[in-house]
């Protein structure tokens, strides 16, 4: 009986010893699994989105496109006709009620605005800007309160001032893909850049991302710095 009893302990602690390392192997760390997204991104040749901006009242709504490595289109709705574009090294923004188009030359270590955030560039960019952890747990939780889909959120902290969030939230979905990111910037505002309806690999042509403003639009070059030279 007692060898019996022993048998069953020593089943019992094996068990439990099979059952912690499955546990434990299922638990992975926030840099592993932001590495993770980033190889995700690494399979996109292009893709194609619903977009919201949301900063404070003030909402944007279009459609996003990008195509590897560095094209990015955004046609919005909302303000109708407003046009984003980056083209290699170039930024173009189309304003039409003020009928202005604002281009900037992008400097070579500069990588600024949307392109860079939801693509394999932009995530290896983060991952040296920011210290990455899980926002509560590696569990998936729902968005927010109004809905029942499931997301990874990571938290981004910035390691220096140079960067252009002090903090991201980055709600990753079941496809590995980004579903929102939420950036407090130095000033503490909040905003928030919604992807939804994300569909990859669509062969998006590079003529996507050619855009010509209306003639009579007003120029302004380089409105954010100076161009090297």
């Amino acid at each position: 009986m007692k060898r019996f009893y022993s048998k069953l302990y020593i089943a019992f602690l094996f068990c439990f010893s099979a059952i912690s390392g499955l546990g434990a192997q299922e638990i992975v760390p926030a840099e592993r699994f932001f590495d993770s997204v980033s190889a995700q991104y690494g399979s996109v040749v292009d893709y194609r989105a619903d977009l919201v901006i949301t900063k404070g009242e003030t909402v944007l709504e279009g459609v996003i496109y990008y195509k590897s490595p560095n094209l990015l289109r955004i046609d919005f709705s909302d303000p109708e006709e407003q046009v984003i574009v980056v083209n290699n090294e170039n930024l173009m923004i189309y304003l039409p009620t003020q009928s202005v188009v604002m281009t900037q030359k992008l400097k070579k270590k500069s990588d600024t605005t949307l392109a860079v955030m939801a693509s394999e560039k932009g995530l290896n960019l983060l991952s040296q800007g920011y210290s990455i952890g899980y926002l509560s747990s590696p569990t998936p939780e729902p968005l927010d309160e109004t809905t029942d889909e499931q997301v990874v959120k990571l938290r981004l902290e910035w390691r220096t001032v140079d960067e252009g969030f002090r903090q991201i939230i980055m709600s990753v979905n079941g496809d590995n893909m980004i579903r929102r990111m939420e950036g407090i910037t130095r000033d503490y505002d909040t905003v928030v850049f919604d992807f939804r309806n994300i569909r990859t690999n669509q062969n998006i042509p590079g003529s996507r991302f050619e855009y010509e403003s209306p003639p009579n639009a007003y120029k302004m070059h380089n409105f954010l710095f100076d161009s090297e030279g």
